[in-house]
């Protein structure tokens, strides 16, 4: 079964689990508030995307974070090392698809081509 990762107050993830129930698409949804980034997925998710995609720059907790940590922030290792502390600097939702793609950010338009 399909597993959309994001924080459930967040505006697409609420929009991407409204859209999958009106398409009567099922699926897990794993709260990054109240479960964490688990290190498996997110190491999947940066080989199938690599770590710019993830990193959400236009939300608030990145614009809330020093210049100096921003600045860390320079690859896959320390991308990921800045989400496993910061979930809510992920781009959101995450999505692992049935077929095992995965994909960052809400598109109706790209998932209604997925299903």
């Amino acid at each position: 079964m399909m597993t959309l990762y994001g924080i459930p107050n967040c505006d697409s993830v609420k929009k991407a689990r409204a859209w999958l129930a009106e398409h009567g698409t099922a699926c897990v949804f794993h709260d990054f508030k109240k479960q964490g980034v688990p290190e498996a997925a997110l190491d999947r998710w940066l080989a199938a995307t690599g770590w710019e995609p993830l990193v959400n720059r236009k939300g608030t907790t990145w614009r809330s974070l020093d210049d100096t940590a921003r600045e860390a922030v320079q690859d896959a290792a320390s991308a990921r090392a800045l989400m496993l502390a910061q979930a809510s600097v992920i781009k959101r939702p995450v999505v692992e698809w049935d077929d095992g793609t995965i994909t960052v950010g809400f598109s109706a338009e790209e998932w209604s081509q997925r299903l």
